[in-house]
């Protein structure tokens, strides 16, 4: 028979104690993950995640994405961890990395097929390239014939870019199309 600990009071300083739980996290928690651990209201979880976010005086930001939170470094401090990491050789993306990804981060979940609709080309040698920088991660099966897998960004593309959140990028209609390139729909128009 296992006896369960009991839970310990709330966090006299939940801000202190959140910075902490994230730091040590395996994976980044969810809200709702960190407010059964700390034993207060999402709420609450919601404005310490707040102040954290706010403090941008320091060397770490908050970092959201699908649900989850982590502490990431400030961009600003990038070149220093790059270089205390090894990392300081620039790591430049391809042209068509760059559109394959662009696609992918405005249409997502979207699969192989329709990401080559719109770029008129293959994309089968970007996307396992984008895929092995970790920028891109399966995020499904689209329900059709032949299940084809669904690509979406990963927190590793909004830390390549210096970004907290995908909502930092510019909606999509604010954006000029390229004029040598025709814009093609991502579903087939119907007869």
């Amino acid at each position: 028979m296992t006896s369960e600990r009991p839970a310990p009071p709330p966090p006299p300083d939940l801000r202190q104690t959140i910075e902490a739980l994230l730091l040590v996290a395996e994976s980044p928690p969810t809200v709702r993950l960190l407010a059964q651990v700390t034993g207060v209201t999402a709420g609450k979880v919601e404005s310490a995640l707040s102040e954290i976010e706010a403090d941008t005086a320091r060397g770490i930001r908050l970092r959201r994405h699908e649900g989850t939170v982590a502490l990431v470094s400030a961009p600003e401090a990038a070149p220093y961890v790059e270089r205390m990491l090894g990392l300081d050789t620039p790591s430049r993306l391809s042209r068509a990395a760059l559109e394959t990804l662009a696609i992918i981060v405005y249409h997502q979940p979207v699969t192989r097929e329709q990401i080559e609709r719109v770029r008129g080309v293959g994309a089968t040698g970007v996307i396992r390239s984008l895929r092995a920088r970790d920028l891109i991660a399966p995020s499904g099966r689209l329900d059709a014939v032949g299940q084809p897998l669904l690509w979406s960004v990963t927190p590793r593309f909004l830390d390549h870019f210096g970004l907290s959140a995908l909502d930092q990028l510019p909606p999509l209609e604010d954006l000029e199309p390229p004029a040598e390139q025709a814009i093609l729909p991502l579903e087939p128009e119907e007869a």
